[in-house]
């Protein structure tokens, strides 16, 4: 195999193939980019066993062929590379060895032949629709801060991606939650997406697909089975497999009585829970809110570290209340908020709150409170 490639083309396909590549692995082949040339094109292929990537790149290939090379270190000597640099992949299969060349740097990697390297096997899927970019990118980053990091409810360790009713007619949901906090965004349903099966998209692989979501005019084309899920752009291709568990009844814990209404600058709000919480104690991260008519005083009171108080004008018509929330989770919140002003709705301090943007209801947010 010899191919030219352009530094910069080089560089951003490998870079998707090392992020999936397990740093800590017992397999050496996982740890390898299976990098694959015919007539015209090159594809970069990296896998972990449970998320695939195929990158696939316009090259000038003199001699096709496929050989497997180390992603992490490919990535670093592409990466060190001067911009603008033509580089020569050469493939030696009786050697073993990959010579990558720019201009006067000249490097031999070891390979492993590519016949040892695993490719997930495809499936049949059950639904096929398309997405805008954009569209897929709000569902997934508005959600993403409540996904669970607790390895024993590893059915909450991902994004639900389902069809759900709504009081428009059927939507594109994403659900997650760690127990505490709870996002809900919904998407207009696209053509064909209708049978689709509710699938649990894992963590890491939710953070590889925003790679594929940058470009606002790129149309995904999504595929769902119940074991996977693929998304693919002309270029890239990312396959998962999806996590085998039962996500719980979220509509349960959604709650629909709140009557509280506080209306609030949402940046502000963000900034002034951040300044308070400064003071607090790394372990709780409390910080109270007092409401009353038109006015929120946030307050926090550590006493080995200190207090802190900030007052903010608000909208607030109801009787007076205070409640406590975890700093963290309050901010989380906060910074989904894309217009102007959050609107939060309680009931008492010991029941969950519901957040929105405005009286925007596709995107819904519930935060547990917190004994303050």
């Amino acid at each position: 195999m010899k191919i030219s490639i352009e530094r910069g083309t080089l560089l951003k396909a490998v870079a998707q193939a090392q992020s999936v590549v397990e740093r800590r692995n017992t397999i050496p082949i996982l740890a390898n980019v299976l990098i694959e040339a015919d007539a015209n094109s090159v594809s970069f292929r990296a896998t972990d066993l449970d998320i695939e990537v195929v990158d696939k790149t316009v090259a000038q290939v003199e001699r096709p062929g496929a050989t497997t090379v180390s992603a992490v270190t490919l990535h670093e000597i592409v990466r060190k590379l001067p911009d603008g640099a033509l580089v020569v992949l050469t493939d030696d299969g009786a050697a073993g060895r990959l010579t990558v060349e720019a201009g006067r740097s000249n490097f031999s990697l070891a390979t492993l032949p590519r016949e040892d390297f695993p490719v997930m096997a495809s499936s049949e899927y059950a639904s096929n629709f398309s997405a805008p970019a954009p569209v897929l990118r709000r569902l997934f980053d508005k959600s993403k801060f409540a996904i669970s990091t607790e390895e024993t409810r590893y059915y909450l360790n991902g994004v639900y991606l389902h069809v759900a009713d709504s009081a428009g007619g059927q939507v594109l949901r994403c659900v997650a939650t760690d127990g505490h906090r709870l996002a809900r965004i919904d998407a207009p349903l696209p053509d064909g997406a209708e049978t689709m099966p509710g699938v649990i998209v894992p963590r890491k692989t939710v953070g590889e697909l925003r790679k594929l979501l940058e470009d606002d005019d790129a149309v995904i084309a999504v595929s769902v089975s119940e074991t996977k899920v693929r998304f693919a752009t002309p270029e890239i291709t990312l396959t998962s497999k999806v996590i085998d568990g039962t996500f719980p009844d979220y509509t349960r814990v959604i709650p629909t009585g709140n009557t509280r209404k506080l209306e609030v600058d949402a940046a502000e709000f963000a900034k002034a829970v951040d300044r308070v919480a400064t003071v607090s104690s790394e372990r709780s991260r409390a910080v109270k809110l007092s409401l009353s008519e038109d006015r929120l005083v946030l307050s926090v009171n550590a006493p080995d570290a200190g207090a802190a108080e900030e007052e903010l004008a608000v909208a607030y018509g109801d009787e007076r209340l205070e409640i406590g929330f975890n700093a963290k989770y309050l901010q989380e919140i906060a910074s989904q908020v894309d217009r102007e002003n959050a609107v939060f709705l309680f009931n008492s301090a010991g029941d969950p709150t519901l957040m929105r943007e405005g009286n925007d209801e596709s995107a819904v947010y519930v935060v547990m409170p917190m004994r303050v």
